[in-house]
């Protein structure tokens, strides 16, 4: 068999953030366990050595679920899932508070084991990345009778890179191009190790549903099923003019491209961010004039964390914006874009302050979030005028 120009690997954490939590609660492993809850929903330790937990039963309030481990995924709960709802899936099930610190230091913990193995990395957040095994010592060496013994062992040489840095496991899919590489991480989770070649496609690729290639959504696949089109072979044993018909010469090209496999993108190991944002989902609308205070106090946390991510990241930036739901859903958002590009809370609680004198409060609100772009590197941003150095941070703001 001749093996491929590239391999290109794609290596998923498994349920990250609820593994995560599974290394600081060892004695919660197996039982069905949901984080996304708030900080008073942290586990104590009673008098007698015995753990109280937080059920999800007994949630109220308007959160969703950040993950879920595989034993809450069994019982139908899934990211991104009102809590609300998930509760009537799984009353019993565990509910953890997100602890985003811990995960971002396991985040660069699983990176740099892979990057000692394997250092050309894409990074696609916090717990996926690419990685270009192309050129990697030992990768198409057969072992035995096995063609892609090399590609396989440089494989879990990475899963165990990974479980020594962290005590956590991965799941890696192996193909010639990143898009098969994405489909193929997802098919032996957990923990799993997943080598295909183009030859493969035909048995492990077109049997699945079309929701399955990343880059079809929600419409998209709707649509490709009322067409008929129920898996990746259908779309692949398409007429490719008719796709085109279907959903436009980019995407109908893109759509039987796709599902034959073919994917030429190359893995791109530094990307500039386009913004930055924090945001926060209030337990209850919350009124303009009424809650002025609390929201107050919950901007100036936004604005400080906003600060504090831009530091960490050694950003500055010139546009600040605002994003607003009110009840009923209705998203609002504004943005003011400054002279000379910013770091401080104070200079974006300003900015803040700027946009929020442009939205009607005729509603209760029930999400806030600030978010700054046009970034630059902090060497880039200059110190502020005193004058504006000396401002109290709620300057300008007639609102909160």
């Amino acid at each position: 068999m001749q093996q491929p120009a590239r391999w290109i690997a794609h290596l998923d954490m498994d349920a990250f953030y609820a593994s995560v939590e599974l290394l600081r609660y060892p004695q919660l492993r197996g039982e069905a366990v949901v984080i996304g809850g708030r900080r008073a929903d942290a586990p104590q330790q009673l008098a007698d050595g015995s753990w109280r937990y937080a059920r999800l039963r007994d949630y109220t309030g308007r959160g969703v679920v950040t993950t879920s481990t595989y034993a809450a995924r069994d019982l139908g709960v899934f990211s991104a899932m009102g809590l609300m709802k998930a509760a009537l899936r799984a009353p019993d099930a565990i509910l953890l508070p997100a602890d985003f610190d811990s995960y971002r230091k396991y985040s660069r913990l699983f990176k740099a084991a892979v990057a000692e193995v394997a250092p050309v990395i894409e990074d696609r957040g916090i717990d996926e990345i690419y990685i270009d095994l192309t050129d990697v010592p030992g990768v198409r060496d057969a072992v035995g009778h096995d063609p892609l013994g090399g590609v396989k062992a440089v494989a879990r040489e990475i899963k165990n890179s990974v479980g020594r840095a962290t005590g956590l496991t991965c799941s890696i899919g192996v193909t010639p191009n990143k898009l098969l590489s994405k489909i193929a991480s997802e098919l032996d989770k957990p923990d799993g190790i997943t080598v295909l070649t183009l030859d493969d496609i035909p048995t492990r690729i077109w049997p699945l549903g079309v929701r399955k290639i990343n880059g079809i959504g929600p419409k998209a696949g709707d649509r490709l099923v009322k067409l008929g089109l129920e898996t990746v072979g259908d779309i692949a044993a398409a007429d490719p003019a008719w796709l085109v018909e279907q959903f436009g010469e980019s995407y109908g090209q893109w759509l039987h491209a796709a599902s034959h496999g073919r994917d030429s993108r190359p893995i791109v190991t530094h990307s500039e961010p386009v913004s930055i944002s924090r945001e926060t989902t209030f337990e209850r609308d919350l009124h303009a004039v009424h809650d002025k205070a609390l929201l107050g106090g919950i901007l100036d946390e936004l604005c400080e964390s906003l600060s504090r991510d831009l530091a960490r990241k050694r950003y500055a930036g010139k546009t600040v914006g605002i994003k607003l739901r009110f009840e009923g859903f209705v998203t609002v958002t504004r943005d003011q874009t400054l002279k000379l590009p910013i770091t401080g809370a104070a200079d974006i609680r300003h900015a803040v302050g700027l946009c929020l004198k442009r939205v009607k409060f005729d509603k209760r609100l029930r999400l806030m979030g600030v978010r700054i772009g046009n970034l630059v590197h902090a060497s880039q941003a200059l110190a502020p005028p005193p004058e504006r150095a000396a401002e109290p941070a709620r300057e300008n703001l007639s609102l909160f």
